[in-house]
């Protein structure tokens, strides 16, 4: 009878560097007090002070922020790119981003503009009840809308090539990537680590537990620097008005991804591979948690510091998941209830 042979089987006696590090990061930034229906009539009313939440509000700070950007292209001098439909963005901005490495600073390399599906508010408007003297009032609910979307691709001289999306729509979702090896890779080169490098990881190394313990650094601390910095710099929707009032765009909810290659770890014997019958692996789409929230219009964060889940990815594409350390600080993401969707004025007030 013949034997099947696994990877591990395979790689078995060839392996000439065993390093674990974390690789692309896609980080999910979220404004935590503008989450539920509730939360943005208190925006609106409480702190902007109008009598009336509409969605013309929406579209106001979406428009100055539009034009933000496109001041902040032009006075930079960023090339603005936008996208169509069957363009892959990485190979769009390349070179872009190429050219900007080159002048070894950090800086914006490019700016794209894609009209994306997102998560966003929407409004129906609904005939007052007569307690507060409007006569015209909004429910507020989260759908999926078609709206514009900033892509700010950066060169970092930490973390390389990376780049935050921020969504042009009440009330702002942003996005962030960045790669695990190319940080890796700047740090040990200033720490006197000699290596030869892969497109994305490690060939060889001349101090191996040094690069590990490099790798090993690589959590909440290093990935928050970099998200303020840039923070700091971008455009962005809410002014410094409203982040001192609480509306910060300060709750990531991370997810870090390896995918090692046969170069960079070994693994002990597994079972064979599992293959459907058309002969593809069969893929493993982890759910989302959504923890439960006790507060019907905030849903608060439940401590202070970001973690970086660590999820590796080891041929043939099975996962350990471990923790970097630290307290978690999520964004409880639920949908409202019916009765806070179309309640009042002075309904959304009261449970806000």
């Amino acid at each position: 009878m013949a034997q099947i042979l696994t990877v591990n089987d395979v790689l078995e006696g060839h392996v000439i560097l065993d390093a674990e590090c974390l690789d692309r990061i896609y980080l999910n930034s979220y404004v935590p007090k503008l989450q539920v229906a509730g939360q943005v009539v208190g925006f609106m009313t409480r702190h902007l002070g109008l009598p009336i939440p509409s969605p013309a509000v929406m579209e106001k700070i979406g428009t100055r922020f539009r034009r933000a950007v496109n001041t902040f292209a032009a006075d930079n001098h960023i090339p603005v790119v936008r996208f169509e439909k069957a363009d892959r963005k990485i190979d769009r901005m390349a070179p872009y981003v190429r050219a900007q490495a080159k002048t070894g600073r950090s800086g914006v390399a490019a700016i794209g503009i894609a009209q994306e599906y997102q998560n966003v508010f929407a409004t129906s408007q609904r005939q007052d009840r007569g307690d507060t003297g409007n006569q015209v009032w909004f429910s507020f609910y989260k759908a999926d809308r078609r709206v514009t979307c900033f892509y700010f691709y950066l060169w970092d001289v930490d973390f390389g090539p990376a780049f935050i999306k921020v969504c042009a729509y009440f009330p702002y979702p942003a996005k962030v990537w960045l790669n695990g090896h190319e940080w890796a890779k700047r740090q040990a080169t200033h720490a006197g680590i000699g290596f030869t490098e892969l497109s994305n990881g490690f060939a060889t190394c001349t101090d191996p537990a040094g690069l590990q313990a490099i790798c090993d650094r690589l959590g909440p601390g290093p990935i928050n620097v970099f998200f303020e910095r840039w923070m700091s710099i971008l455009p962005l929707p809410l002014t410094p008005a409203d982040r001192e009032a609480g509306y910060l765009v300060g709750t990531v909810d991370a997810t870090g991804r390896d995918l090692s290659h046969h170069r960079l770890r070994r693994t002990q014997a597994r079972p064979p591979l599992l293959r459907s019958p058309g002969g593809r692996q069969p893929r493993h789409r982890p759910t989302r948690p959504r923890p439960p929230c006790h507060d019907r219009v905030e849903c608060r964060a439940v401590a202070s510091r970001l973690v970086v889940p660590r999820l590796i990815l080891r041929p043939p594409l099975r996962r350990r998941v471990g923790d970097v350390g630290g307290p978690l600080r999520v964004l409880l993401r639920v949908e409202p209830d019916e009765a806070c969707l179309h309640a009042s004025r002075t309904e959304c007030l009261d449970a806000a």
